[in-house]
């Protein structure tokens, strides 16, 4: 898969470079089950039609940029896992745009123009409440119009699970509460983020969100080792494991891979921060109440 970053200076470049294909479109933080079925369906009709499966995302996100920094961003994952889980789905070209003022003020009409049809898309996918152009004036009802009739169009209906629409946002919100056991039959799998081992707690990577505070129940991964064990979530930055991690991080430039099961106790912050640790080893900690 060939990962190509797009912003107003490149774009011409790669317009002419561009092939036909059938285009998937949207954020696709978490690439949850609802993204899975527009890309698995942009897949399929570029089989049918012998195209090119092309997928279009942005960063940073939106509301990051539309509210000058205001409205804080979870990230679910950093690009860097969106491309590897595109690549296992059969993407043949994953477009990252440059999300910024400009790109946003363009029309409806422009942005069909400019970053699809000129990209040589053909067949355009997304979830029905996709949209696009100056303040989300474009919809799915709407694209092929926007695109002089030239574009197919094909409309993904909701995907729901629990009764509600599954979301980036309803993820992040399950994370808020603590609530990971719930996340593989929204996800598909297990939520997991990467952590960097620092001698005394695991530290959540960039663009990764940790859940609430409170006790779980996790797999640790570290190169080819993994060990079950209870971590203890401190902050939104970094979790202390109740086991020691040595076996994991030796060798393995102190990288840690964090899959998430289930909540076991929920801890107030106030509460974590009066708890006592005492160091059991060079990797590891143990609880002392």
């Amino acid at each position: 898969m060939e990962t190509i970053y797009l912003n107003p200076e490149n774009l011409k470049y790669w317009q002419e470079k561009a092939k036909s294909s059938v285009m998937a479109l949207g954020f696709f933080d978490g690439i949850h089950i609802g993204h899975r079925e527009v890309i698995q369906t942009a897949g399929i009709k570029a089989k049918e039609e012998n195209l090119l499966l092309t997928v279009m995302s942005f960063f940073p996100h939106p509301k990051t940029v539309l509210s000058n920094g205001q409205t804080r961003v979870d990230y679910l994952m950093p690009l860097a896992e969106k491309e590897k889980l595109f690549s296992e789905l059969g993407v043949d070209i994953f477009y990252i745009v440059e999300f910024d003022r400009g790109f946003a003020s363009l029309s409806p009409e422009t942005f069909a123009a400019k970053y699809l049809l000129d990209l040589g898309v053909v067949h355009a996918v997304a979830g029905f409440d996709y949209t696009y152009g100056f303040r989300g004036e474009g919809n799915m009802d709407r694209l092929q119009k926007d695109s002089g009739g030239i574009l197919k169009v094909t409309k993904v209906k909701k995907v729901e699970c629990f009764g509600e629409k599954i979301s980036s946002s309803s993820i992040r919100e399950k994370l808020s509460k603590g609530s990971v056991g719930d996340l593989p039959a929204l996800l598909g799998r297990s939520y997991a983020v990467d952590c960097e081992w620092d001698g005394g707690a695991l530290k959540v990577k960039p663009y990764f969100t940790l859940p609430a505070y409170g006790t779980y129940s996790v797999t640790l991964t570290g190169g080819c080792h993994s060990q079950e064990m209870d971590v203890i979530v401190v902050d939104e930055k970094k979790l202390i494991p109740l086991l020691s991690v040595s076996d994991l991080v030796l060798n393995n430039e102190n990288a840690v891979s964090v899959t998430w099961h289930q909540r076991i106790v929920e801890e107030g912050k106030k509460t974590i921060s009066e708890n006592k640790w005492l160091r059991s080893s060079k990797f590891g900690f143990v609880w002392s109440g």
